[in-house]
């Protein structure tokens, strides 16, 4: 009798451990050449998880990554120890990561990589998010999402500016319709990507989330160290982006509400980013619609056009037109 009590219990352990192990969702990144990647392992491989990430655990990583850009390469090393110490499996390619996974952080810093990989993921049928930059530049912006839709596969891509709690009250009318806003955020260069694709896009992410999608025409002026595009939203509203490379870095800016000026929320970490990924793996909804991501893409690229033509106005709708049609070409390869 006593061997069966504990053959009954042996049997209920092993069907509780069968039952956690189902409820984990496996995670796997790409790229271990920036910061978010080892961020993203701390919260969610901790010993005692917060209670929104319990339930996920980033499994494998695909280390590379950029080999071009030196402040990325070099990341790689340190952040490959860090994945290790972190219970990661490093794996050698991204065909062995989606054997491992349910979905995928597509986190390569460089955006002229994240085509080819976010394919690979995509023909797997993986749900993925891809970190700012989603692609180095507007049309392959269009074709990665293009592809997503061609294989039937949810992805999404943001920055971490986009859900300080502030920005989202904005963005939730909170004070009152938004009837204007300037926001900035440091706008270093990579000469590998088109202006703001590598790191103004924090403030231009900031700017429509309070603003929403809508604008029709950019212009831009330039100086050495100080570079401010002005939009002309839907129904007269102006908003502007001001990319800081001179002096101290500042992110945030000023609304302007119904009720009154607003102060835009700042960063604050990337914990409130991560929630927004890890419900995004659960339950499939994307927290930002492609055309959004694919309008703040269609911002930057304006811009660089209107800096081309002496600061002139450039619409919008003309920008993304010729982006699309070259995006098109690109889907029909694969």
């Amino acid at each position: 009798m006593r061997r069966k009590i504990i053959s009954i219990v042996v049997l209920a352990c092993l069907a509780i451990g069968m039952t956690y192990a189902q409820q984990v969702i496996k995670v796997g990144i790409i790229g271990l050449d920036t910061s978010h990647s080892p961020a993203f392992m701390g919260m969610l491989n901790s010993e005692n998880p917060k209670p929104e990430f319990a339930g996920f655990k980033i499994v494998a990583a695909y280390p590379y990554g950029s080999q071009t850009i030196e402040v990325s390469k070099k990341r790689i090393p340190g952040y490959i120890d860090k994945a290790k110490e972190n219970g990661v499996e490093i794996v050698k390619s991204i065909a062995d990561l989606i054997k491992k996974v349910d979905c995928v952080m597509l986190e390569t810093n460089d955006g002229n990589l994240h085509l080819e990989q976010a394919v690979e993921v995509l023909k797997a049928g993986k749900p993925m998010f891809i970190d700012k930059p989603i692609a180095a530049d507007l049309t392959e912006a269009i074709a990665i999402f293009m592809l997503a839709d061609k294989y039937n596969v949810p992805i999404f891509s943001s920055s971490a500016l986009r859900f300080v709690p502030q920005n989202q009250d904005l963005r939730n009318g909170k004070f009152g319709k938004i009837i204007g806003a300037d926001c900035c955020s440091p706008a270093p260069g990579e000469p590998s990507h088109p202006d703001f694709a590598w790191y103004g896009i924090h403030g231009v992410e900031t700017l429509y989330t309070v603003m929403g999608t809508g604008c029709q025409e950019v212009s831009r002026m330039s100086t050495k160290g100080t570079d401010v595009v002005v939009g002309l939203w839907e129904g007269g509203r102006i908003g502007t982006f001001r990319g800081i490379r001179q002096g101290r870095d500042a992110y945030g800016g000023t609304a302007y509400c119904e009720g009154g000026k607003v102060q835009v929320g700042e960063y604050s970490g990337y914990e409130c980013l991560l929630v927004q990924i890890v419900n995004f793996f659960k339950t499939k909804v994307v927290p930002v619609a492609p055309e959004e991501t694919i309008e703040i893409f269609t911002f930057m690229e304006a811009s660089n056009e209107s800096k081309r033509q002496g600061g002139c106005p450039v619409s919008m709708q003309a920008v993304y037109d010729k982006a699309r049609y070259e995006a098109a070409k690109i889907v029909a390869k694969y």
